[in-house]
């Protein structure tokens, strides 16, 4: 059965770190999808934070940028996001995708909240 599970998420003051992480298991090319996290905040609409290619090409919402950082392992089958300097407006429940044509998987999705 192929599935993502994310972890990483908690709770951090604002100006914080987190990492998530998303690993995929089954039998999935997992090295020639497009890997991406999106959040869904309460009462808004699912966004894309940042996403991730097949050749490493990355691109990130605006309101992220140099502060998060995506990156993947191919061989562990792992997606990261590195996540720093957090604001309150980045509370939400972060949710990891595999892109391949055919395919659109999602995960359960990981709680960030970033309060003091």
């Amino acid at each position: 059965q192929v599935q993502l599970v994310e972890s990483g998420g908690g709770l951090v003051q604002p100006g914080g770190s987190l990492r998530l992480s998303c690993v995929a298991s089954g039998s999935i090319f997992f090295s020639i999808s497009t890997m991406g996290w999106y959040r869904q905040a309460p009462g808004k609409q699912r966004e894309l934070v940042a996403a991730i290619t097949k050749n490493l090409n990355t691109n990130y919402a605006d309101s992220v940028k140099g502060r998060f950082t995506i990156s993947r392992d191919n061989a562990k089958k792992t997606v990261y996001l590195q996540m720093n300097s957090l604001k309150p407006d980045d509370t939400a429940v972060y949710h990891c995708n595999l892109q391949r044509p055919g395919t659109d998987l999602w995960g359960q999705g990981t709680q960030v909240t970033v309060s003091s």
